[in-house]
């Protein structure tokens, strides 16, 4: 029968330097072995050394958006006022849940604020780049900004279902019914493009 699995909370003290050496989610003070972490309590031993004393976490940390970071999300709906949508992936790494973001009119382009329309810049579906303006708080979502060259729609879809070419900053065009949709283009960076 396997032996409990001992839970321990950070700065608990666990054992002392006789007993075991400080493995990862610990640190040594005073001669004794405390844990830095919240999580499983594991003791490994090879060759009859003194064991490894570790504490490891239940699951991985969850990487968050932070502001000034470039975000990868879907436009789940749109109004007259904004577009929402889901944060897929931060800079490169995907997040195990999406997170909700709002990008409002205004943050839409850096030039003419007054003149853009959200259906003219984003529809349901397309994948955009954005950049984190504001967490917002329990109600709200993340605050986003496509105010940028670099950001904006960089896969979208026409109506047949093609995914459509940019052929401007603000077009995009079917490949296969040659019908112009309006977007918020992104110039997308090689930094960002999949080989």
């Amino acid at each position: 029968m396997a032996p409990p699995v001992r839970y321990c909370i950070p700065g608990e003290r666990l054992c002392n330097l006789e007993e075991g050496s400080p493995g990862s989610g610990t640190y040594t003070r005073h001669g004794y072995i405390f844990s830095s972490l919240a999580g499983c309590l594991t003791k490994s031993s090879e060759n009859g050394a003194l064991p490894v004393v570790s504490v490891m976490r239940e699951t991985e940390s969850q990487l968050l958006p932070d502001v000034g970071t470039i975000v990868t999300c879907k436009v789940s709906s749109i109004n007259s006022r904004f577009a929402k949508v889901h944060i897929l992936y931060v800079g490169s790494t995907p997040l195990k849940n999406s997170f909700r973001g709002t990008i409002r009119k205004e943050d839409v382009r850096a030039t003419e604020k007054d003149k853009v329309e959200i259906y003219k810049s984003f529809r349901p579906g397309d994948i955009v780049l954005a950049k984190v303006i504001s967490l917002g708080d329990a109600q709200s979502n993340y605050l986003l900004t496509t105010a940028e060259n670099e950001l904006g729609v960089v896969v979208a879809h026409s109506e047949s279902g093609v995914q459509m070419v940019p052929i401007s900053w603000c077009e995009m065009q079917c490949p296969k019914t040659h019908t112009k949709e309006f977007r918020k283009v992104a110039r997308v960076q090689p930094e960002f493009l999949q080989t």
